[in-house]
């Protein structure tokens, strides 16, 4: 595998041929942009990275595609989120972001033309784009966009809004790139930002949706337990395919953060990055079909810090990596903010990069390649190492908490697609910050990399597309869309050419021969012949996997000499077939299980979905009568499927002092997973279990699922009228006073005073503020008392309606440019910030986790997130006010939200709510987290504290 020493590579000269519309005021202040720029990119030792293009030939580039011609297609996003970011104050389009196409017309190895395809006010920061023969598709939420060009002319003659319905309008969590799969489906992806609500061309329709809402104006109406035509509650970020005409739209796996891009690869193997709501949990991961990848609850209305459980590390319970039903997260990557993927098939940069899987990391600048090798039924993704950055690796750490102005910190990879001449090309957005809907680059500048081999000029082939002989090619050729030119083609003659493509199995590049068998099985039933001599004969697993996939074959028999991988597909397969049909592959499945694999396990429990009753109540005789002597894989299986008829199996085996802590905290969980009556019951019992591990645990079950699953199953607790105490009363008092414009005015300050020194009368205020009741006269004279309320929670959340006494405002600039002393700034830490934030070892986790902020933030970032803490409010941190019909209020950040709202508040603690309970509830602008200023605290100490968070060596 290419783990050389990386070197550095200088660009090659700027593009001096320019076919742009713009002025040369304009073209001239680019070129001195680049050459004050460092244009440098590290590759390993035998590669080579030239600039090929950059602005202005295009701008802010979100996602790309190569066509046979070898031209480069952009998705532009200048009208970036102009809600933040004001168009007044940077470059603006007016009539609407673009499609821009790229081109090398003389071969020299860098773009020299630009054309703009189309202008739409309809794109609005696209994030997408596929070119897939006369057809280009834009993914611009609401909208799947199909432009096509009859002619050839690079002018589109029609537009057609292919598909509607999609959550995220001008959203970063919204819908991504479309592709052409190797079994000639569309496959494309969305974010979280919901709710879809989308019909494909057959009216089959596909409602999905989450508790996640914020990020931008219009993404404010969103809510998780919706079910699609199929029956299924699907939630979060979507994988998605359908046919080319826009029927048969079908979820290949849900329950993403926003993975912003899927790369299928020719198997039909699905690969994805994920962010996340912290800087320490980012994944690459291998996407099962059908799977969950445990970013939300299950049915999408609680967040995964509402669902974490006291003993939980922080990746473990970002992706609920302990809860049956959830997929295997894959590479914890950390701190970031991954965007585009590719999977690089071609044989051009040499036979060891072939297969590589390309994850681009804008957060942390840098492209990482990986080698996924299999792993019982699933795939480790261990291996990593960075393909191309902007910094040489033995300086990065060093470098990227530098202080000063350094734009090698710009480099931000939005996306990475091969070529039809076998090159990577990699686009850069280019900006200092990433994520949060903010830019700071207001010239809307963007490059484009190519990376080739070391001394070789690699050349884009030309395609006869008349010919079987180069239809073949197309078919051959390394850039995705391009061998969809072939496969339509050759599929559209039928049996005749199943004899040339029959030769595609000798190849021997194996994702050739793979792209050969999906497209046999589609070539009549001579094609369909070969493809199952595949399934049945070959003796590499790979193909007969994806011989499988395209065969789809329902007879297909488990036998004991087939590998784990060809045995998960079997599995998968027959999640929608009855269970009379499926129960002896299911129990032949089991027995080939190895009691460890949760890859082959989580395939086992999608097969039998919506089958576990059946399938256990079968299954159970034939192992030992007592549940304490079961096998390990007996156990997981238990675990994963936790129907009905095994709980009071699961009981015994819970409170068994012969089974070790965590096999009885197996079963303990798989109580927890069992929507009933009994579970609740049961885990009610076992609270009172004289094992401490056990009472632990069976207590945080039984207050946690109260308030969501097994809500209903159980009264609880009696409803009673609330009572309210002489204080509070009293303090209702002093509001109608306050209020009371035929009361004295200096009655009614002394009113408004009392209140803000109150607990339950601060409550009261913010109420009333949050429905722009409090008199604008009084909130000075609140605002003198508010901030030294005893309610620490009261104090932060009145900053979004008082004015905070804290003088002058803090200096980002002043407090980068004081050297920081980390000793000191580690008391500040302590003093000010760890009761909500962890450091290492230090700290709670209230607020977001900051061990590895050094990852996310260079000093002058970290500054500006302290300093203006309510710029850009991280998902899960947005706070709300809430009032109920007691006259109670809350405030918190908002966690759970179905039948009962679950608010965790800044000291930690969670407040459970009937929503019918529930009289108002609106969503704060500013952080929890209060203003420096509001602290006490000064430049110097500002630099000492990110000193301390950074690991900033002294005096910088």
């Amino acid at each position: 595998m290419p783990n050389a020493p990386l070197k550095i590579i200088v660009a090659m000269s700027l593009v001096s041929v320019l076919s742009f519309t713009g002025t040369n005021t304009l073209q001239n202040e680019y070129r001195a942009e680049s050459l004050s720029d460092s244009n440098q990119v590290f590759v390993p030792d035998d590669l080579e990275a030239t600039l090929w293009a950059e602005a202005p030939l295009f701008y802010n580039p979100t996602n790309m595609d190569i066509d046979a011609k070898g031209r480069v297609w952009i998705t532009e996003a200048v009208n970036y989120r102009e809600f933040n970011n004001k168009p007044d104050k940077k470059l603006h389009f007016d009539q609407g972001d673009r499609v821009v196409i790229l081109e090398d017309t003389d071969g020299d190895g860098k773009a020299d033309k630009s054309k703009v395809f189309v202008q739409d006010k309809d794109l609005v920061a696209p994030l997408g784009i596929g070119v897939i023969g006369n057809k280009i598709i834009v993914s611009c939420a609401p909208n799947i966009i199909m432009y096509t060009d009859e002619n050839g002319d690079d002018v589109p003659d029609k537009k057609e809004i292919f598909l509607t319905g999609f959550g995220g309008l001008d959203h970063d969590h919204s819908l991504h790139s479309l592709t052409a799969g190797p079994d000639g489906r569309w496959h494309f992806n969305t974010g979280n930002a919901g709710p879809h609500n989308v019909k494909d061309k057959s009216g089959w329709n596909l409602r999905s949706g989450s508790i996640y809402t914020g990020g931008t104006p219009y993404n404010d109406k969103n809510q998780g337990n919706q079910k699609s035509d199929d029956g299924r509650v699907w939630v979060g970020g979507l994988a998605l395919r359908m046919n080319p005409d826009g029927t048969g739209l079908k979820v290949m796996a849900h329950n993403f953060r926003n993975s912003y891009e899927i790369a299928i690869d020719s198997y039909g193997n699905y690969w994805q990055n994920d962010n996340d709501d912290q800087v320490v949990t980012c994944r690459t991961s291998w996407v099962m079909e059908g799977s969950n990848a445990g970013y939300f609850s299950a049915d999408g209305t609680r967040t995964w810090q509402a669902d974490r459980r006291p003993d939980q590390d922080m990746f473990t319970a970002h992706w609920h990596q302990e809860d049956p039903g959830v997929l295997i997260a894959g590479d914890n990557t950390g701190a970031g903010s991954p965007t585009g993927m590719l999977v690089y098939e071609g044989d051009a940069l040499g036979e060891k990069y072939r297969g590589t899987v390309l994850s681009c990391e804008a957060g942390r600048n840098v492209v990482w390649a990986y080698w996924p090798q299999p792993k019982g039924a699933g795939y480790d993704m261990s291996k990593r190492v960075d393909f191309i950055s902007s910094f040489p690796k033995v300086e990065a750490h060093y470098v990227w908490n530098d202080t000063g102005v350094d734009k090698r910190k710009w480099f931000r990879p939005s996306d990475a697609a091969t070529g039809p001449d076998g090159a990577i090309y990699v686009a850069d957005w280019y900006d200092p910050i990433v994520g949060g809907h903010a830019m700071h680059d207001k010239k809307g500048y963007g490059r484009i990399y190519r990376i080739t081999p070391k001394g070789k000029k690699l050349t884009t082939p030309k395609f006869d597309l008349s010919t079987i002989d180069g239809q073949i090619e197309a078919l051959k050729n390394p850039a995705i869309n391009v061998r969809n030119l072939g496969f339509v083609a050759l599929k559209s003659q039928g049996e005749r050419v199943v004899q040339p493509v029959k030769m595609l199995l000798k190849d021997p590049n194996p994702f050739i021969q793979a792209r050969a068998v999906w497209l046999l099985s589609q070539l009549g039933e001579k094609g369909k012949a070969e493809a199952e001599k595949v399934l049945n004969e070959s003796k590499d697993e790979n193909l007969r996997i994806t011989a499988f996939r395209a065969l789809n074959s329902p007879n297909f028999s488990v036998q004991k000499s087939l590998g784990s991988g060809l045995l998960r597909e079997i599995a998968i397969s027959l999640r929608d077939v009855q269970y009379e049909q499926s129960k002896e592959k299911l129990n032949a499945l089991f027995a080939a299980f190895d009691g460890g694999d949760r890859y082959f396990l989580e395939a086992l429990g999608i097969g039998a979905d919506g089958k576990e009753e059946a399938f256990y109540k079968d299954i159970r005789p034939s192992w030992p009568k007592d549940p304490v002597g079961w096998t390990p894989k007996q156990a997981a299986l238990a675990w994963r499927l936790h129907p009905k008829a095994a709980l009071n199996d699961l009981r015994i085996r819970a409170t068994s002092k012969a089974l070790s802590a965590a096999d009885r905290k197996q079963a303990l969980t798989a109580i927890a997973f069992i929507k009933d009556k009994a579970a609740a019951l049961t885990m009610l019992e076992l609270s009172k279990s004289p094992l401490k591990d056990v009472s632990e645990q069976a207590f945080y079950w039984v207050n946690f699922r109260k308030t969501n699953d097994w809500q209903d199953l159980i009264n609880w607790q009696q409803a009673t009228a609330a009572v309210l105490s002489p204080v509070q009363k009293k303090m209702l008092e002093w509001q109608k006073i306050m209020m009371d414009t035929s009361v004295a005015k200096p009655k009614r300050e002394m009113a408004a005073k009392t209140l803000a020194s109150d607990l339950y009368g601060g409550q009261l205020l913010l109420a009333a503020a949050g429905e722009s009741k409090i008199p604008k006269e009084f909130k000075p004279v609140i605002a003198e008392a508010i901030f030294n309320n005893p309610d620490r929670s009261i104090r932060m959340m009145a900053g979004d309606y008082f004015p905070r006494p804290s003088g002058k405002g803090l200096s980002v600039n002043l407090a980068a440019s004081l050297p920081a002393d980390a000793t000191k700034g580690k008391q500040l830490f302590q003093t000010n910030c760890a009761t909500c934030h962890r450091f290492e070892t230090d700290g709670k986790d209230i607020g977001p986790d900051l061990s590895m902020i050094n990852k996310k933030f260079d000093k002058n970032g970290l500054l500006d997130a302290i300093i203006n803490p309510s710029a850009g409010l991280a998902f899960g941190y947005e706070p709300w006010i809430i009032q109920t019909k007691d006259k109670n209020t809350y405030y918190g950040f908002l966690v759970g939200d179905g039948a009962t709202v679950v608010l965790k508040d800044a000291a930690g603690q969670t407040t459970s709510l009937k929503a019918t309970n529930i009289i108002s509830r609106k969503q704060l602008k500013n952080s929890l987290m209060p203003e420096a200023s509001s602290l006490g605290l000064k430049e110097k100490d500002l630099s000492d504290l990110t000193g301390y968070l950074l690991k900033l060596p002294a005096g910088e």
